[in-house]
C-alpha cells in the first residue's frame, strides 16, 4: 500500500519527490500534484473549446476545486456551471463530464478517492489523440 508522502507540489508543476510529472491528454495539461492508494490529485490547465466527454467512475468519488475560469458540467444528466472558487463533487456510479466553453482558459485541481487506476491511464492517455482509443483505455481502467 502507498502512503502519501508530506511535502509542497508547486503550482503549475507536478513535481512529486524527484519527478515531474505532465501529462497532455486531449488539449488539456494535467500535474500530478499528489498520490496515494487513497487519492489522486492533479491540476489542469484547460483551454477555450476543451472537455472531458461524460464517464462513470463505478468505484472512486472525484472533485473539482475551481482554481480560475469557469467549467459547464454534466452531472448525472443536468447542466451546471462551476466557476472559481466552487467545489464539485461527482459521486461514484454518477456520468459526470466537464467543458470550458468560455473564452478563457481554465484551471482546476482534481481529486480521486480512492486513487484506482487512474495514474497507469494517465501514462497511457499521454500524447494520445485518437478519442476513440482514448475511451478504448478508459474503460480498460475502470472509467
Amino acid at each position: 500500500m502507498s502512503t502519501l508522502p508530506a511535502g509542497i507540489t508547486p503550482a503549475g508543476s507536478g513535481k512529486v519527490g524527484s519527478q515531474d510529472v505532465k501529462w497532455n491528454i486531449l488539449g488539456h495539461v494535467y500535474w500530478l500534484k499528489a498520490e496515494s492508494d487513497d487519492c489522486f490529485a492533479f491540476e489542469t490547465l484547460d483551454p477555450p473549446g476543451t472537455f472531458v466527454p461524460p464517464h462513470v467512475h463505478p468505484a472512486q468519488d472525484e472533485f473539482i476545486y475551481m482554481l480560475e475560469g469557469t467549467f459547464d458540467l454534466n452531472l448525472g444528466g443536468s447542466w451546471t456551471k462551476a466557476g472559481a472558487g466552487d467545489l464539485v463533487r461527482m459521486t461514484r456510479g454518477i456520468p459526470h463530464g466537464y467543458y470550458n466553453r468560455s473564452e478563457k482558459p481554465a484551471r482546476a485541481l482534481f481529486w480521486v478517492t480512492p486513487a484506482g487506476r487512474l495514474r497507469a491511464l494517465f501514462d497511457q492517455l499521454h500524447d494520445l489523440g485518437d478519442v476513440e482509443e482514448v475511451v478504448r483505455r478508459s474503460a480498460a481502467h475502470e472509467v
